[in-house]
């Protein structure tokens, strides 16, 4: 098989996805194939990484629409290098702290009502008498800034070890 001209099969197989999936994110844009004079679709060699580079992202929990605007930001849309991987995965780093912040919270607020068994709703930092926290927001409005408030400190801590780096 030439390596230029990859069948699904054997892109499918070399990267442990079924034949429906690669469909799928050549349907969302991640990837891109050609067609041979027999009407088959063909990929390049870089589609493996860019589908390595997915799965990666995925299992930490990167959406596919998150991976999509990072590949759709690489300059005439090529497959990442080891620097843009590098990239990357810092932007994504911030977001995932950001979510880890977030569940660490919800963890501890839950934990105060349940751990007890009482669902008290004087104490539950979740309890929402009345709606007041309707002109902050929708949705989980204590929760959400919770995780705003990871979302700047880990930019804080990002700034600062990014300007002692500097300084050394």
């Amino acid at each position: 098989m030439s390596e230029a001209n990859w069948s699904v099969g054997a892109v499918a197989k070399r990267c442990g996805v079924k034949i429906s999936t690669l469909h799928f994110y050549e349907q969302q844009g991640l990837i891109q194939s050609w067609r041979n004079d027999g009407n088959q679709r063909r990929y390049k060699p870089e589609v493996l990484r860019r589908i390595s580079v997915i799965k990666a992202a995925q299992k930490v929990g990167v959406s596919l629409d998150e991976i999509r605007q990072a590949f759709m930001s690489l300059p005439n849309k090529r497959t990442p290098t080891i620097e843009d991987w590098q990239q990357l995965s810092k932007n994504w780093q911030r977001m995932l702290d950001g979510r880890i912040a977030y569940l660490q919270t919800l963890r501890n607020n839950l934990a105060g009502c349940i751990g007890c068994g009482c669902l008290s709703m004087t104490n539950c930092p979740l309890y929402n008498p009345d709606d007041t926290l309707a002109a902050s927001g929708s949705g989980p409005v204590i929760l959400d800034q919770a995780e705003q408030e990871a979302m700047t400190d880990t930019t804080a801590l990002d700034k600062s070890l990014g300007d002692l780096e500097c300084q050394s």
